[in-house]
């Protein structure tokens, strides 16, 4: 059986698991803390970073944007990625925005902070950086309107893996009900579309012990 190590609130394993959901293809989860360092995990990984997939012919994968971009070249029934070359680049740019930018600029600040260093217990939260977090997240929602207004999704006109980057990273920051949505209404209707589809009820099941997620996490007219 195709093996997913993950941990739930981490957006990167998120990730995965919405381009694997999108894809209908089956796997099972196992849940890895990273910080444990285990040997078994760090010979998968020797990163020790999660997400690692193993998949049913045995390959084993590491690194979110290396596990998609396996996954849409190996099962192609369902393609996440536009045929048009420069679609495809204006998809793995809003990629990296995600991954890289809106995480260092908001989701480290949020998540970090909040979620992680309380398990990982590496000391208390940086309101500074909370506070940062917190600022950032405007201009970034700010940037999904601006793209929707124009587009169907956020790179085209099919949802992409673009659409399901960012949306790994605001589940996990709406996990702390720390997204003003509110304040932007037209990036709210964009999360709502992809909050509704089938592959994004696994997410919205997500519960970390002893911290639960506000009442309209999991609510589809929220």
């Amino acid at each position: 059986m195709r093996t997913l190590f993950h941990f739930w609130i981490i957006p990167a394993c998120r990730k995965v698991r919405l381009a694997l959901n999108e894809k209908g293809l089956k796997y099972d989860l196992v849940v890895e803390k990273p910080w444990e360092h285990r040997d078994a995990f760090l010979a998968l990984n020797p990163a020790g970073e999660v997400p690692v997939l193993k998949d049913e012919n045995g390959t084993v994968l590491a690194d979110s944007q290396a596990i998609v971009e396996y996954l849409e070249e190996t099962y192609e029934d369902v393609p996440l990625l536009p045929k048009d070359v420069k679609d495809r680049a204006e998809t793995r740019r809003l990629i990296g925005w995600f991954d890289h930018k809106f995480r260092e600029e908001v989701t480290d600040n949020l998540v970090e902070e909040k979620i992680l260093k309380r398990l990982t217990r590496t000391g208390t939260p940086n309101t500074a950086a909370i506070r940062a977090g917190h600022h950032n997240i405007h201009y970034h929602l700010d940037y999904i309107e601006y793209l929707t207004e124009r587009r169907n999704w956020l790179s085209g006109d099919e949802l992409t893996l673009a659409d399901i980057s960012a949306a790994a990273q605001i589940s996990a920051v709406d996990y702390l009900g720390d997204v003003p949505w509110d304040q932007h209404p037209g990036a709210k209707v964009w999360y709502s579309r992809i909050k509704s589809r089938p592959a994004f009820r696994p997410i919205l099941a997500d519960n970390l012990p002893g911290m639960p997620a506000p009442a309209h996490y999991a609510d589809l007219d929220f």
